[in-house]
């Protein structure tokens, strides 16, 4: 869809839905369909996750971790993704998930929403731009004599979260337009690495697809090059190691809530935004599927690659691959990882407006400020950038036995985001049909197909929760438990006397004085 086909009755639809939210347009509605989808598909990245966290399945089950375990553990993530599309589809609003929470459960399961959704962004983008800096560092360290430390890390960490920041700032229609370039390159490049690596095979050996191995506890380079660094997995059954090597497409295949997340910048909201979640991450799937297949069939061995650890990617594209055409896909591949972390931006900073708008964060007053000049929450931009790299940097600093602080936090990343899904998902399965949730979207599945979802949805977190507390990260399950106890203490204690929520019922008629202000101030002539 273009912006031609988005009439004046459009846009006063749009409005209209968002006012009866009680919400003021205070963003600016410059994304497309096509935009949409493609926020989500830059943030889930196959590039990305699906290479910088390959080892996980080399390392683990093997070649039958990409064959059978990638379409299992996308077909976990788009549980979540098609039942949050309906939802999505009846309330297009930032902070998506929050503002579900709250509407179809309290303003208790919404700011508990809100709390594991901002932390599962704000870990999520400082893990996303540290796996961006450790490819780089592989792909071109050696060529610019840059060694890896942690001083380099956050310099590197600091300029490249700084200009995805600045980016930002500076307007939704610049930042559409590079993550719609990026859809476009995130296809193109995961054909042509697909294409180069069947070029670069020696044979095809298709039955090590669906061949089952148990790596675990196999040793890995250490920094000295000597085969004693830690395995990717520790000792495990040979069920255990494949559910683990779940993880990969589960990590990798998330962050599609930005849909969500840019529901106020988005033109025909109520049906684009559906659509834009889950055909990211279908197109996700479907390609990065062809991809991680393609290198599979060109690794020398399996026992070889496995012995790689995390390395497995570098070492086979410098075992395999033309070195001119290698280094071509490393600056593709780069450049695809910048602007996942660009989008990420793009949705923590509107998690934690949405959230501020209804006071729900300290100095919620400055974060819910939107520039007039470049209609973008400028403060939240700038907040959610600068707490990524603190969480990288102060988490590093501190150990848990021998495993950074900052390895266990990000452990808990797909648990907290899941969790911030699988919750409005829950509430909808009882709300539906209730006045909480009378009116459905445009995109409507019907009750028996969402309620079907809604149950795959709490089975695939009971999933994803199990597995990721295994080993080695087993202190996810003390920071998850221990994260719920402490907002309890904060929700019982403080915050359910002090924080209202979003609009609700009667509320949202009273605001109407408020929302005019709102968008006078920033210029909006809806």
């Amino acid at each position: 869809m273009t912006h031609q086909d988005y009439t004046d009755v459009d846009k006063s639809e749009d409005i209209k839905v968002l006012h009866g939210m009680g919400y003021a347009q205070e963003l600016e509605r410059r994304m497309s369909r096509f935009s949409n989808f493609a926020i989500s598909f830059s943030i889930i990245c196959i590039l990305s996750g699906g290479i910088n966290s390959l080892g996980q399945a080399t390392a683990g089950a093997g070649g039958a971790a990409i064959g059978i375990g990638w379409p299992l553990g996308c077909l976990v993530s788009a549980v979540f993704a098609i039942a949050m599309a309906q939802i999505s589809s009846a309330y297009p609003t930032a902070g998506g998930l929050y503002h579900w929470g709250s509407i179809l459960g309290n303003r208790g399961t919404g700011w508990l929403t809100a709390w594991f959704n901002l932390l599962g962004l704000i870990t999520v983008l400082g893990a996303i731009n540290v796996g961006t800096y450790y490819f780089f560092i592989g792909a071109f360290g050696t060529y610019l004599g840059i060694t890896d430390s942690i001083t380099v890390q956050i310099i590197f960490l600091i300029i490249l979260t700084g200009v995805q920041a600045l980016v930002n700032h500076m307007g939704i229609g610049l930042t559409a337009k590079l993550t719609d370039f990026s859809g476009y390159l995130i296809f193109a490049t995961a054909i042509a690495l697909s294409l180069v690596c069947l070029a670069s095979a020696k044979s095809f050996e298709f039955s090590r697809l669906f061949t089952f191995a148990n790596y675990s506890g196999m040793p890995t380079p250490a920094a000295d090059g000597s085969m004693t660094g830690s395995p990717v997995w520790p000792t495990s059954s040979s069920l255990w190691v494949f559910l683990l090597g779940l993880l990969l497409p589960i990590y990798t295949i998330t962050g599609y809530d930005a849909s969500a997340h840019t529901s106020e910048e988005t033109v025909k909201a109520a049906h684009s935004v559906p659509r834009g979640m889950v055909s990211s991450v279908l197109w996700s799937a479907v390609f990065g599927y062809i991809m991680l297949c393609s290198f599979v069939l060109m690794l020398p061995s399996m026992d070889a690659a496995a012995a790689q650890g995390w390395n497995v990617f570098f070492w086979a594209m410098g075992e395999q691959v033309n070195p001119v055409v290698k280094n071509i896909l490393y600056f593709l591949i780069f450049i695809s990882q910048f602007l996942c972390g660009l989008a990420t931006v793009t949705s923590v900073s509107r998690m934690i407006f949405a959230f501020a708008r209804d006071k729900g964060l300290p100095g919620s007053s400055l974060l819910s400020k939107v520039s007039p000049q470049y209609r973008t929450p400028v403060a939240a931009i700038w907040t959610g950038a600068t707490l990524a790299v603190l969480f990288v940097w102060g988490s590093n600093m501190v150990s848990i036995g021998d495993t950074p602080v900052y390895s266990v936090v990000v452990s808990c990343t797909v648990i907290f985001l899941f969790f911030s899904f699988a919750i409005p998902i829950a509430l909808g399965f009882f709300a539906w049909g209730t006045p909480k949730w009378n009116k459905m979207g445009p995109w409507n599945l019907g009750e028996g197909m969402f309620k079907l979802f809604a149950i795959l949805s709490i089975l695939a977190m009971a999933l994803i929760f199990i597995i990721g507390i295994q080993p080695p990260n087993e202190w996810a399950l003390y920071i998850t438990v221990g994260f719920l106890v402490v907002t309890a203490a904060v929700w019982f204690g403080f915050e359910r006397r002090r924080f209202q929520g979003p609009p609700i019922g009667d509320a949202v008629a009273k605001r109407a004085a408020e929302i005019a202000a709102a968008e006078k101030a920033v210029g909006e002539r809806g």
